[in-house]
């Protein structure tokens, strides 16, 4: 298996405006909040996102949901 670590900068390069965003965890627990900091910090906009909670309004999926 070949497995490669990048970093959340490198990993928001894939997210465009209107793309499609699943994103895992639950009540916060397991949410990817630094990709998702990095999302907000770029001012990606007009996602999709597929996620079964926002949790909080001020951390994690809640960030994306205006």
């Amino acid at each position: 298996m070949n497995l490669k670590v990048i970093s959340f900068d490198e990993a928001v390069e894939f997210v465009k405006p209107g793309s499609t965003v699943m994103i895992g965890g639950f009540l916060g627990v397991g949410t990817p909040e630094g990709i998702i900091d990095k999302i907000v910090e770029k001012g990606i906009g007009n996602l999709t996102v597929i996620a079964n909670d926002t949790a909080f309004e001020d951390r994690g999926v809640g960030k994306l949901v205006k």
